[in-house]
């Protein structure tokens, strides 16, 4: 059983997209590094010397490289495909929680085009319910990152926060943020709570 396996990144064995991120080095604890965009770059460099691409392995490595950046970067647990109460139809691709927002979520394209809008509604979505929520598009496509963030930055997108570039400077910083949340696992939700509860057992002993 490969590392992603054991730590619940990939589920099931013979997954071509998890077979391709073993090759490209032998262990991803023992890739060396300086900053979290260097990690990336080296990992996505790798990947694209080595392999015929096609959107699903791409936008599946992507998204393994980021969580085995955050292994190494200690942001723990993490959430992946992960799906949060009272969202309905919504399956997110890296979560994880915190006591200061609540869920923060990680929307992974390597290419946007219009899917930042699919991204957009998912964080509006997330934010109907958990209003201090942070909603984040990371990409490896500088130029179509900037036209998003210029929606941001005018009311056309309401939903994201950022839109970042996993392998610049701005990458760096947020997982520096990030490393200031106190991460911790999701409460369990009561869907309903109340002092005054009025029960079957309780009107038969009225009778």
């Amino acid at each position: 059983m490969g590392k992603l396996n054991e730590l619940s990144i990939t589920i099931g064995k013979d997954n071509k997209a998890e077979l391709v991120f073993d090759s490209l080095f032998p262990n991803f604890l023992e890739v060396e590094y300086e900053k979290p965009s260097e990690y990336i770059q080296k990992y996505w460099n790798a990947f694209k010397n080595h392999t015929e691409s096609n959107n699903n392995l791409n936008g599946k490595v992507f998204e393994y490289i980021l969580a085995t950046l955050c292994v190494r970067e200690g942001i723990l647990p993490i959430y992946m495909s992960a799906k949060v109460a009272f969202v309905p139809n919504v399956i997110y691709d890296l979560m994880f929680y915190t006591a200061e927002r609540g869920p923060i979520c990680w929307s992974v394209k390597t290419s946007l085009r219009e899917r930042y809008k699919q991204a957009d509604l998912e964080a509006i979505a997330l934010k109907y319910v958990h209003r201090k929520a942070l909603s984040y598009l990371i990409t490896l496509e500088e130029k179509e990152a900037k036209s998003v963030k210029a929606k941001i930055k005018s009311g056309d997108v309401i939903g994201l926060d950022d839109v970042i570039v996993a392998t610049t400077e701005e990458f760096n910083q947020l997982i520096s943020e990030l490393k200031e949340f106190e991460f911790s696992e999701p409460p369990t939700v009561k869907v309903i709570e109340s002092n005054q509860i009025i029960t079957e057992e309780k009107v038969n002993l009225l009778k």
